[in-house]
């Protein structure tokens, strides 16, 4: 991954200032976006730490419960691009990185980029399109670029993938393949709202779109000064063996055939930071790891066959999780 911005070419009281008023920012964020999506502040919250960690998300829910509306107005309240790619069996890789179409007049290609050369891309129903096309999108999630025609061309940054999938449809879908999933960061369940919240919903969109409104709180630089901040948010020796050996009991338990990747336990570590950052501190706790490791590492779960049950893999794998919480040993 490139540093856009790193710390360490600032003083000492350039970046106290920004950890200072990184608390203000995140909070004005959370209540400009919670005007829109309602009731759901904890997948506000969530979707935030991932963009704070350089990562993407994947949220898997019924269509119509504000995916998009989420990606949107992150895009808007940070001053972001945002791209929309409805993925279906005909779309081709192209058609989401770009392409050299011939130029007549001058006798040479010209790079045409796709919709991927943006900061926030919503990917909407990524598994109804074929695994060629899905495959388009590895690259960008892992190293921030695109290789096409053997040049490297680095994408916008910030940038993070938000995908969607609709997971009680399977006809004409195509699933995720385990390299695929392991590059989302966090897989997220949006639900649907309260009858309290889907009122305030209505009545908010009587007469007009509150997304309309949302104005920018931040910038594109203090969400990459963020990202650089949550990397200096400190995890001590006793919690990262804590990480570890959470992550040491997936590769072991007999109920499960893949256990989680180096990528995986990389990336629990980078959520907790942001997280932490998130919450105001400069240090991470075990309750960060504890409420993480659910839409960190069930995704990237894959079930033995003989204990496969009637539940879904989506709930074996969480409960799977929850049990080894239950085993290893908290730090005090």
């Amino acid at each position: 991954m490139r540093d856009f911005i790193s710390t360490k070419n600032k003083t000492a009281s350039e970046s106290a200032s920004l950890h200072d008023h990184a608390p203000d920012k995140i909070a004005r964020l959370q209540e400009t976006i919670g005007r829109v999506i309602k009731g759901k502040s904890e997948i506000v919250k969530l979707s935030l730490v991932t963009l704070i960690a350089r990562g993407h998300l994947l949220i898997e829910d019924v269509p119509g419960i504000g995916k998009t509306t989420l990606a949107n107005a992150f895009a808007r309240a940070l001053d972001l691009s945002f791209q929309r790619v409805q993925f279906t069996s005909d779309l081709l890789p192209s058609d989401v990185i770009g392409l050299s179409i011939f130029n007549q007049q001058s006798g040479t290609f010209e790079w045409n980029p796709g919709p991927i050369f943006t900061n926030i891309l919503l990917a909407d129903e990524i598994n109804r399109s074929t695994p060629k096309t899905q495959s388009a999108l590895l690259e960008a999630m892992a190293e921030e670029q695109v290789t096409v025609e053997g040049a490297s061309r680095p994408l916008p940054l910030p940038f993070m993938v938000v995908a969607t999938q609709n997971p009680t449809e399977h006809h004409g879908t195509y699933p995720l393949p385990e390299s695929q999933l392991d590059r989302f960061t966090l897989r997220l369940h949006v639900g649907y709202p309260n009858k309290s919240d889907e009122r305030s919903i209505l009545r908010d969109r009587e007469k007009e779109n509150p997304l309309e409104f949302v104005e920018p709180v931040m910038s594109e630089n203090d969400v990459l000064e963020l990202q650089q901040l949550a990397k200096m948010v400190k995890i001590n020796d006793s919690l990262m063996d804590y990480l570890l050996s959470i992550v040491e009991q997936t590769r072991q338990a007999e109920t499960i055939e893949l256990g989680i990747s180096p990528r995986g336990t990389l990336s629990l570590f980078q959520t907790a930071q942001a997280l932490a950052l998130v919450d105001g501190r400069d240090f991470c706790t075990p309750d960060d790891i504890k409420s993480l490791i659910v839409p960190c590492f069930a995704h990237r779960l894959i079930i033995s066959s003989q204990y496969k049950g009637a539940a879904s893999q989506t709930n074996e794998a969480e409960q799977i999780l929850k049990d080894i919480l239950t085993k290893v040993e908290v730090p005090i």
